[in-house]
């Protein structure tokens, strides 16, 4: 296994008085994809938006135990803009900022940290379009909104947002569930080549996707983490009998 770039240790997380998740330890290996599975209300996005400190923005939420990136618990050692920088996110409905050409959009988070430098924008902003393959379908129109653009082309554009601020993490809630068969494989390829930069967690209900595009899968169930391995043994060998269940369709 590769060295790890993420470790959870005892993650426990609530919504006022709901526990969501229990106690949940793993350690994410660097440059690899991690596919995140479980029948819906298991605890998946509760998850991973405790990966960057974003369930801590839901009112009532509290969590307890640790997150550790690169060796810094990111709860107490790290402030949460940097958190959110090297932990980036792409959710599960495309949501490009609807009053923002698609050059902006793709330069938001770098604005907002400060940097203004046109000629560094316009190389990021190209370098991340290509990179999404995206730029040939918008580079003679970057000023027109991004909420124009087709649904797989705004998810497009929102993982070439999270990807401009080169995070070390980046995390995927289901990017491809609202999209179309077509725009669902582009993501797919993509993600495959995302992890020659980054450690990517991709949340999803398609255990197919799961099998396709993950080098290791965890397995969630109300909470707990019932399995984690290489996708290839927790789906062809799995050591629990309710994983088994779940990968070959007889629950979820």
């Amino acid at each position: 296994m590769s060295e790890n770039k993420l470790k959870v240790e005892s993650l426990s997380a609530w919504f006022y008085e709901k526990q969501v998740l229990n106690q949940v330890s793993l350690d994410f290996p660097d440059k690899k994809v991690i596919a995140i599975i479980g029948p819906s209300g298991c605890g998946k996005t509760t998850f991973i938006r405790c990966l960057n400190r974003m369930h801590e923005l839901t009112p009532g939420a509290k969590v307890k135990g640790r997150v550790v990136l690169d060796g810094k618990d990111i709860y107490t050692e790290m402030d949460a803009m940097e958190v959110r920088r090297k932990i980036g996110m792409v959710f599960q409905k495309p949501n490009p900022f609807p009053n923002m050409s698609i050059y902006d959009n793709v330069v938001a988070g770098l604005k907002l940290m400060g940097i203004r430098d046109k000629n560094l924008l316009d190389k990021v902003v190209e370098s991340k379009l290509r990179e999404v393959g995206l730029w040939d379908e918008v580079s003679d129109d970057l000023k027109r909104s991004g909420a124009q653009l087709s649904g797989g082309q705004q998810q497009r554009l929102c993982i070439a947002r999270a990807l401009a601020t080169d995070p070390e993490v980046l995390l995927m809630d289901e990017p491809t569930s609202s999209l179309d068969p077509s725009s669902t494989a582009k993501i797919e390829s993509l993600v495959r080549v995302l992890k020659n930069h980054a450690t990517v967690i991709i949340i999803t209900h398609n255990v197919q996707q799961a099998a396709r595009v993950s080098d290791y899968t965890a397995f969630l169930y109300l909470g707990d983490l019932i399995e984690f391995g290489e996708t290839k043994k927790v789906f062809e060998s799995p050591k629990n009998p309710l994983t088994e269940k779940y990968v070959t369709g007889r629950f979820g």
